[in-house]
């Protein structure tokens, strides 16, 4: 048995990186005001600004590159009545009442006609929607994830990208907690089983190189 937790993962080939895909789309998860307004119970502080700030590189180079764009968003009907236990459990998902300030989408991100917006009820941005139709009829290969939060929606939507058979990518500087040892703990564990780490710098290069393979 391995001495030290490094070891005893590379023993079971946990973190070992994947083979990236020529055809990504990115995705840009719940970036809702709730996150950023200091007034809200959902308030994440500087690790969902900073997640913010790096998105928001992202998203106009993707664009320009005409790599899918897509956006979730969490949208309930007033009182959370399609909101069922997740939202009886969690009574600050009101901020996501249909017609909230708090339930739009935050600056300086926006939504433009070319983008793809999905609605959803629930942590994972493919559970209940149209995700995994749309990026298999877009012959999408590869996703990388930003958003918050890295622990809830990001890791939801994670488990479930891999279990769909894309290849994963998490921009660990995209992504953001309202502390750092869950978004630190929830990246590490990403890593180790579901998805590759990867920077915004190094997440735009990666989208730069699939468009020059197959122009």
């Amino acid at each position: 048995m391995a001495a030290n937790l490094h070891d005893n993962y590379a023993e079971a080939g946990y973190h070992s990186a994947q083979s990236w895909g020529a055809r990504p789309a990115v995705l840009f998860i719940d970036f809702a005001r709730a996150y950023f307004d200091p007034n809200s119970p959902l308030y994440g502080g500087e690790g969902c600004k900073s997640a913010l700030d790096n998105a928001a590189r992202i998203a106009p180079i993707a664009r320009q590159l005409k790599i899918p764009t897509i956006f979730t968003e969490v949208k309930f009907a007033p009182g959370g009545t399609d909101g069922g236990a997740f939202y009886a459990k969690v009574r600050a998902l009101s901020c996501f009442d249909v017609g909230q300030e708090t339930q739009k989408l935050a600056s300086p991100l926006t939504n433009e006609p070319e983008d793809i917006v999905i609605t959803k009820q629930y942590p994972s941005a493919f559970f209940g929607t149209s995700l995994v139709t749309t990026l298999n009829w877009l012959k999408v290969d590869t996703v990388l994830l930003t958003g918050v939060t890295t622990s809830g929606c990001i890791r939801a939507s994670c488990i479930d990208a891999i279990s769909y058979g894309f290849v994963t990518l998490v921009v660990e500087d995209a992504v953001g907690d309202r502390a750092y040892e869950p978004h630190q703990a929830n990246l590490f564990d990403m890593s180790a089983k579901y998805a590759d780490l990867v920077g915004t710098d190094a997440a735009i290069d990666y989208l730069m190189s699939t468009i020059k393979a197959i122009s």
